[in-house]
């Protein structure tokens, strides 16, 4: 018997699955054991048999289940200045999703009942945005005189920051000579944590401290 595969796109990259493969692709919110499904569908195979999305194939779903959380591997950042005498190197490890795919399902078809069970629970609804402080000032060990080089940068929101690659790291890394302190200090977690509705990790510490 033929398998079916498909070929999917998510955190703007593209993966060919097939029922009970395991793929690592961009952090998506979920916890271990949560359904999710996939419907930017490009291709739908089976054998020779094949069926070309333009761009998406209409009606065709991948379901799948988080297997858990993680980070990838390091990705280590080199740069050095010939005859400057000057060099840097960083490190930067990505969050990841893995993800077991269940079914590839076609024609509308929605996922069967006992894999629908395994569907995240309901969860508080997240403060509306317009309720969301976006300022880059937020983030812990950012003060005023940091927020100011960061402005003169053009950086000013923790939607900018929540968005950073490790290009755009690297580039701000060494724009305000920060040797670092972004991967050390986890800003870009802390500017998705802070859009999530999640308080300021230096108010969480600090009413830690005060419970000893």
């Amino acid at each position: 018997m033929k398998k079916v595969y498909a070929v999917i796109k998510t955190g703007g990259k593209q993966y060919r699955v097939a029922a009970d493969d395991i793929i690592k692709i961009e952090k998506l919110d979920g916890e271990a054991g949560d359904a999710i499904a996939f419907e930017n569908v490009l291709m739908v195979g089976e054998g020779d048999d094949v069926t070309i999305g333009a761009p998406l194939v209409d009606g065709a779903t991948v379901a799948g289940e988080i297997v858990d959380q993680g980070r990838n591997r390091k990705i280590i950042i080199f740069k050095k200045r010939r005859r400057k005498k000057s060099q840097t190197r960083n490190g930067h490890r990505q969050y990841v999703t893995s993800v077991k795919i269940t079914e590839i399902l076609t024609d509308g078809k929605k996922p069967s009942a006992k894999k629908a069970a395994k569907a995240a629970p309901a969860k508080k609804a997240a403060p509306a945005k317009s309720d969301i402080k976006d300022d880059v000032e937020l983030i812990g060990g950012v003060g005023p005189a940091l927020t100011k080089k960061l402005n003169e940068a053009g950086v000013s929101t923790l939607t900018q920051v929540s968005k950073w690659n490790a290009a755009d790291i690297e580039k701000i890394n060494e724009e305000l000579s920060l040797g670092g302190r972004i991967e050390r200090e986890e800003w870009v977690e802390q500017a998705k944590e802070l859009l999530a509705g999640k308080p300021p990790r230096a108010k969480i510490d600090q009413e830690a401290a005060k419970k000893k």
